[in-house]
């Protein structure tokens, strides 16, 4: 299968739950992920709470989050927070916090410190910001992600605005910068924690030709 016969589109509420299953499963022996919560035999469950509660905040209101599909089922998908996104409101974050606090349990504290950590260093300037991308490991290495990529940095290009992200493997960050994207810096993180890679993105220039 190419990624070119997948079918992108926005998600919709009914989504949530096979796309937090699937988002957990991708992010299952992910570094940061792997150090908030390091029990194995909790970490799937945990993490698809955790995913269901993002999802619920972006789902369906702004619609900036994207699934591509292989027939039935959802292969990858993005979390883009638009301009003015981030971060989030008060409301919002008293809303979700029984949700987060469900997901993490007694590591609650390890993942507010690693997010504290990361909201020390985001930028200010109003931009799209790429909070998650995940690919299902059955779907992985075969260019989804980078299907997902361009179909919103198409439009950041076509209204000049910049992104951003935070890659947490090292052996992603050349495929961020095959797409534009430049490394800003490492965040200070928690004790123990991995090493997480700050990554900015200026509109390309247009096309004059």
């Amino acid at each position: 299968m190419a990624a070119q016969t997948l079918s992108l589109r926005p998600a919709t509420s009914a989504d949530v739950t096979p796309l937090a299953s699937m988002l957990a499963r991708a992010f299952y022996d992910d570094p940061p992920f792997v150090w908030v919560l390091p029990d194995r035999r909790t970490r799937q469950v945990r993490l698809e709470r955790l995913f269901v509660a993002m999802l619920r905040g972006e789902i369906p209101g702004r619609g900036t989050v994207e699934v591509a599909w292989s027939g039935k089922r959802i292969a990858a998908g993005a979390i883009w927070l638009p301009p003015g996104g981030w971060p989030p409101g008060i409301w919002e974050q008293l809303v979700a916090l029984p949700r987060y606090l469900r997901a993490l349990g007694r590591r609650f504290t390890a993942g507010s410190d690693l997010t504290q950590a990361l909201a020390r260093v985001h930028p200010h300037e109003p931009h799209w910001y790429l909070s998650t991308i995940g690919v299902d490991p059955e779907y992985q290495g075969r260019g989804i992600a980078g299907s997902l990529l361009r179909s919103r940095l198409q439009v950041c290009d076509q209204t000049g605005q910049p992104a951003y992200l935070e890659s947490s493997k090292p052996g992603n960050v050349p495929l961020y910068r095959h797409f534009g994207f430049q490394t800003t810096g490492t965040p200070i993180s928690p004790g123990g924690a991995p090493v997480i890679t700050a990554m900015w993105r200026p509109p390309a220039p247009p096309d004059v030709s």
